[in-house]
């Protein structure tokens, strides 16, 4: 087997290789996952390393096939989907293998493994893809269900091809939430109900239909008017006299009502399809889909589409709309909302993590970061949506900047969005200008968010980030960043140096601590205390103590006197915006312990 390095002292397993010991000594094997966007497609997604294996002498000859397995971590697999290794070459061709094994051990090591015997070196990934379902159609006909969903049927009456004709199938399910959230997004999509499964077939050989092919597939029916036909005659009687006692108080509501009920009353069902992608979506209006029982619904097809879906909508909808609907909803399937998280750790502010986590998943995420010691401000970012292979560049402006290795600064960073991993960097940030930012307590920068499509990534396997200003783009998102200042040590020559006899200093600090005591035990809040001091000195103090109230509150008391001038009397300002708090109480107690001179 062969170990690859991944960071400074960590060993990570790359794969297992099962081959001959002259061939192991020729192989060279590492983990590339910066290219990761080059060997992800739609409604594929990447569940393990990418793995490069080379010839380390091209002068010897590698005894094929051997055998390698790659380790994964698969979660939402579902009755859709299964897993398959990627081989990708040189001049980016792939080909899919099925793992002769998906073993949890390889020697010693527990994991999973997707195991595949090999004709070919290059680059491998373990992808989770949409299930595929081959068959032949014969010249005597098929009824065909699909073992991916029995509810989706196939049927080629006789002498439907004139040879035996190859059909693979793939289906990608449409979730009820889906078609929720685009209906919430745009309101020209109200009228749709439900939507089937998105259906994909290749036809290799081509030939055309001589007869006319019956597809069976479940479009959800509409809830409104199946809970219409559930209701019982005893429940019409009621909603009856119900109507004829509001129609002598409030005919508009009534006369609502049936325009409502009315609307539910009469579904209709379209099909959109298209023959290549070249060509698009398009609306099928000569096609007639019939509701069969339990919202599963018919059609015939004469002629071959690439994929399709069947719309249930409850009012007339243009085919302009359903078209824009039909390229929405594709484009929501393969895309995931996510977030960009900021995080720093509790203990050292200057100590980043920054990561991508899908917006279902964002709970957990925090938890666990806080787990690890890492906390905001600043909060993650607002969700967008992002489809498998993406990638986020960011870099950092103003007057905070960040490394990776605490040497190389100001450098552009980047992550690739994969569903199914967790794409994180550590970094290192510090201020650029140390009398920057100097009417302010702390130095200020902010991050700054690109997107990067797939089709704008170069087909190269050496990825460099770009160093430009990403001026051609707006900006995906922003995230404010502050870095708290240090209290510089000026070293006075001895003969200049302030001497003070006065121990009043001394004092102050034990009343203050004494005040921020009391208060923190009746869970004072900050702004409750009515000091005259910036919104930037809270955030400081609360950055600074974040989990001692009685610490926060003593800052605060410092930062504000730090403010007065010599002159003013601390002891009447103080007991002033304590009156004004309402805690009278201890204004008065911190008047008698003035006078007396009781700080302890």
């Amino acid at each position: 087997f062969l170990v690859e390095e991944s960071g400074k002292n960590e060993c990570k397993v790359a794969c297992f290789i099962k081959a001959p010991a002259t061939a192991l000594e020729n192989l060279k094997c590492k983990i590339v996952n910066d290219i990761s966007s080059l060997v992800v497609d739609d409604s594929e997604e990447l569940v393990s390393n990418v793995i490069s294996i080379e010839c380390s002498d091209d002068g010897k000859t590698i005894p094929f096939p051997i055998n390698i397995a790659i380790p994964f971590t698969s979660c939402f697999r579902g009755n859709y989907r299964e897993i398959v290794v990627k081989v990708t070459d040189v001049n980016f061709q792939s080909n899919y293998l099925t793992p002769i094994s998906l073993e949890g051990y390889q020697g010693n090591h527990k994991e999973t493994f997707a195991e595949v015997k090999i004709y070919q070196l290059g680059v491998f990934s373990v992808l989770s893809c949409l299930k595929k379902q081959t068959f032949t159609v014969p010249k005597v006909g098929l009824s065909q269900k699909l073992t991916v969903d029995s509810r989706i049927s196939f049927y080629y009456p006789p002498e439907t091809f004139s040879s035996p004709a190859p059909m693979q199938l793939k289906v990608q399910p449409i979730e009820p939430s889906l078609v929720s959230t685009l209906k919430a997004r745009h309101d020209m999509y109200h009228a749709v109900v439900s939507a089937s499964a998105l259906v994909y077939v290749q036809h290799p050989s081509a030939q055309p239909f001589n007869s006319s092919v019956t597809i069976t597939l479940p479009c959800p029916p509409n809830p409104e008017k199946k809970r219409e036909e559930d209701e019982t005659e005893h429940a019409r009687a009621i909603r009856a006299t119900v109507k004829r006692v509001a129609t002598a108080y409030h005919p508009w509501a009534v006369s609502a009502s049936l325009r409502k009920n009315g609307e539910n009353l009469s579904d209709t069902l379209k099909l959109l399809g298209h023959r290549n992608k070249e060509e698009g979506w398009k609306v099928f209006d000569d096609v007639i889909i019939q509701n069969a029982r339990n919202g599963l619904v018919s059609f015939e097809l004469n002629e071959h589409l690439e994929s399709f879906v069947v719309i249930r909508f409850s009012f007339l909808l243009e085919n302009t709309y359903l078209l824009l609907f039909a390229r929405a909803l594709e484009e929501a399937v393969y895309s995931t909302m996510a977030n960009v998280i900021l995080y720093r750790k509790r203990e050292n502010p200057y100590k980043i993590v920054v990561l991508l986590s899908a917006s279902k998943e964002l709970t957990c995420e925090l938890q666990n970061l806080h787990e690890e010691g890492y906390f905001g401000p600043p909060e993650p970012t607002q969700q967008f949506p992002l489809r498998e292979g993406e990638q986020i560049h960011f870099r950092f402006r103003g007057n905070i900047f960040a490394s990776e290795n605490g040497k190389d600064f100001g450098k552009v960073y980047r992550l690739i969005f994969h569903s199914q991993r967790k794409p994180r960097l550590k970094l290192q940030i510090k201020e650029v200008d140390e009398f920057g930012n100097h009417s302010s307590p702390h130095y200020k920068g902010t991050a700054v968010f690109y997107r990067i499509t797939r089709e704008m990534i170069t087909k190269k396997w050496e990825q460099p980030l770009p160093y430009g200003e990403y001026q051609h783009q707006s900006p995906l998102c922003k995230l404010a960043l502050t870095l708290p200042k240090h209290e510089k040590l000026i070293n006075r020559p001895r003969s200049t140096r302030r001497i003070s006899s006065d121990s009043s200093e001394a004092l102050w600090d034990n009343l203050l601590y004494w005040l921020a005591e009391e208060l923190a035990e009746d869970n004072t809040s900050l702004l409750a205390l009515c000091l005259p001091v910036r919104r930037s000195v809270l955030q400081l103090v609360r950055l600074k103590c974040p989990d001692n109230l009685t610490h926060q509150i003593y800052e605060l008391l410092c930062c504000w006197k730090k403010t007065l001038p010599r002159s003013a009397d601390k002891q009447q300002l103080l007991c002033r915006y304590l009156r004004k708090s309402g805690r009278s109480d201890l204004s008065e107690e911190l008047c008698f312990k003035w006078q007396n001179k009781v700080f302890t």
